[in-house]
């Protein structure tokens, strides 16, 4: 088979050698802007199409990358609350007393070697270290110096503002280091539940706080609303209103700075008690120990059960743990009921306690500089 190939030039030649009349089409003005119209046209609709065609694309594939980011970063606080939503309901009534107050008798199983110093040695301490109620207010540190004794002469201090102000100075530091502990529980118990499978040793973890917080049949939702903070205002009032501003005989010979009873154990007996009356006030070796039996009364008791589901209120609502709201619910603490929650509230007014609600404490060491 041949196959014929024949040039433009070729075929021009033969077409002019047989009287073909070869011109180029010459297009007109008008033709040439009818051509260009036409093509912007085409082009137009073209762009238009696309842009109705791929923006619905656009935007599905838009909400679904959001969507998914914010259920992914919800998840966790998702699953804790079906969790806790879905484990049978205790009463918060229910309380198991058998281990609740062991970390706090701990310390007493220490040795007795505290040194109580004089109430000057402590102001000299103070003054050293640059300690002061004024930088605290405005700078919310506080300086990590933990006594374990009040000073005997603290009631001899005549000026009524500068003996408040002493023993707020002795007690603010060992009420926030209290209130670290727990949001570090805290803390931990949110990052455990929020593993879909935990280690033995965050097992027995639970297992320590369940029995430290006496919760019964290990419900999850109780130990979340009774491991929190009291606010440092409503704990210095009720130190400062049961002590006598740290110069009541059970402060002084029995660290006791609430007033907490007892009808077992180690504790000082009421002189105006009566005489058919088994309680006594609870002692403690340090003063850090009353603070934690303190808040772990608080924290567990059946009687302030409104106080802490209030406080989970505020928690839920996202925010701040409100001291004059509290201190409603503290109405049992004392048998004057209502005007108790008074004095309270007066004295958290009076002497701006609220200040110190979100003071933090300084590391004692250059090394934790880094955590503050």
């Amino acid at each position: 088979m041949i196959k014929n190939q024949f040039s433009i030039s070729e075929i021009k030649k033969y077409l002019k050698k047989n009287d073909f009349i070869i011109t180029k089409k010459k297009i007109s003005k008008k033709e040439a802007m009818d051509l260009d119209v036409l093509s912007k046209t085409f082009l137009s609709s073209l762009i238009i199409i696309s842009i109705f065609f791929v923006t619905p694309l656009a935007i599905n594939l838009t909400n679904e990358k959001t969507i998914f980011s914010k259920n992914f970063e919800s998840t966790s606080k998702k699953s804790l609350t079906k969790l806790l939503e879905n484990q049978e309901q205790t009463s918060d009534d229910d309380l198991d007393e058998k281990f609740l107050f062991d970390d706090v008798l701990s310390f007493n199983e220490q040795p007795k070697d505290s040194v109580r110093l004089s109430a000057i040695t402590i102001e000299e301490l103070f003054k050293s270290t640059n300690y002061n109620l004024a930088d605290v207010r405005k700078n919310k540190l506080v300086k990590p110096i933990s006594l374990t004794l009040l000073p005997a002469e603290i009631d001899k201090i005549e000026n009524t503002k500068k003996r408040k102000d002493f023993f707020i100075q002795i007690i603010l530091p060992l009420v926030i280091a209290e209130n670290n502990n727990i949001k570090l529980d805290r803390k931990n118990l949110f990052s455990i539940l929020n593993k879909n499978k935990n280690t033995k040793v965050e097992q027995d973890w639970l297992n320590l706080k369940f029995k430290q917080y006496g919760v019964v049949n290990k419900n999850l939702s109780t130990l979340k609303v009774r491991m929190d903070e009291v606010p440092a205002s409503i704990t210095i009032a009720q130190a400062a209103k049961e002590t006598g501003w740290g110069t009541s005989r059970f402060a002084q010979e029995g660290n006791a700075l609430f007033g907490q009873w007892t009808w077992s154990g180690d504790g000082i007996k009421p002189s105006d008690a009566d005489d058919g009356s088994t309680h006594k006030v609870m002692k403690f070796n340090v003063l850090q120990a009353s603070v934690r039996a303190y808040q772990r009364n608080l924290n567990t008791h059946a009687t302030y059960k409104e106080f802490r589901n209030a406080r989970a209120e505020l928690r839920n609502n996202g925010q701040k743990l409100d001291s004059m709201i509290l201190s409603n619910y503290l109405d049992k603490y004392a048998e004057t009921g209502k005007e108790y929650v008074k004095i309270l509230q007066k004295i958290i007014r009076q002497n701006n306690l609220i200040d110190f609600d979100d003071a933090k404490l300084l590391p004692s060491s250059i090394e934790l500089k880094s955590l503050i």
